[in-house]
C-alpha cells in the first residue's frame, strides 16, 4: 500500500511530497527545500522511514517546486523527471527569483528523461499514471493511484480552489477543462493533495469548488 508524506517549504508554502510503499521504496515529488535547514528536514523524514528514493519528480516547474531539485538529485543520485512541455519554465528559474526579489537558487539539473501523459510510473509495488493537466502551466502533470485512491495534483486543484493562470503558459479555460476531464472523472473518494494547502477529495470538490458550480 503507498502513503503519502507531505512537508512544506519556503516562502511560499509549497506542498513537497514523499510517496512510499511497503517496499521502502519512494519518489519526491516538487521539492521545495530553499535552505540547508529545510533540506535536512527532507533529509531526515526520508532517513527516518528507512526511504529509498528512486524518482525526482516535478509536476511542473514553477520556482516554488523546483528549489530542491539540486539537493535532492545529487543526494540520493536521481535524474528529473518533468514533462517536456515544462522545460521552458525550469530554464527561467534564474530570472523568476530576480522578479520576486529572491536569492539565485541552486540551479536545477537539466531534465534526465520527459514524461508523458498516460505514462505509468512505477516504484516498489507501486504505479502511478500520469495525467496531462495544462492550464496552471503549460505542461502540469498529476499523479494518480488507483489502488490507494489519490492523485498527487500539483498546482491544478486544490481544497476550494484551483490554480491560478495568470502566469506565462497558464490560461483559465484549459486549467477548467484539465480538472473537469483528468481530476473530475476519477472516483468521488479519491484523496486530492495539492501544491499548496490542505488535502481534499475529488467528491467535494466536485460539490463544493466555487470555480465549478
Amino acid at each position: 500500500m503507498a502513503d503519502v508524506l507531505s512537508l512544506t517549504f519556503n516562502a511560499f508554502q509549497e506542498n513537497t511530497y514523499v510517496v512510499y510503499d511497503e517496499t521502502g521504496e519512494c519518489v519526491i515529488f516538487d521539492p521545495g527545500n530553499s535552505n540547508a535547514g529545510e533540506d535536512q528536514r527532507l533529509l531526515d523524514t526520508i532517513t527516518n522511514k528507512g526511504l529509498k528514493p528512486v524518482k525526482l519528480i516535478n509536476t511542473h516547474c514553477h520556482i516554488d517546486h523546483v528549489f530542491g531539485n539540486k539537493f535532492v538529485a545529487e543526494q540520493f543520485d536521481l535524474p528529473l523527471g518533468i514533462h517536456e512541455g515544462e522545460l521552458p519554465l525550469l530554464e527561467a528559474v534564474p530570472q523568476i527569483s530576480q522578479v520576486y526579489g529572491l536569492p539565485q537558487p541552486e540551479p536545477s539539473p537539466k531534465p534526465g528523461y520527459f514524461i508523458e501523459a498516460g505514462e505509468t510510473i512505477t516504484f516498489g509495488n507501486t504505479s502511478l499514471l500520469t495525467l496531462f493537466t495544462p492550464g496552471h502551466s503549460p505542461a502540469s502533470l498529476c499523479f494518480y493511484c488507483e489502488k490507494d485512491a489519490f492523485v498527487i495534483a500539483g498546482d491544478v486543484l486544490f481544497y476550494g480552489s484551483i490554480g491560478r493562470t495568470d502566469l506565462p503558459g497558464g490560461d483559465y479555460d484549459t486549467l477548467i477543462n484539465s480538472v473537469r476531464t483528468e481530476l473530475f472523472t476519477l472516483p468521488d473518494n479519491v484523496k486530492v493533495w495539492p501544491g499548496h494547502g490542505p488535502a481534499t477529495t475529488v467528491g467535494f470538490e466536485k460539490q463544493n469548488n466555487p470555480f465549478f458550480q
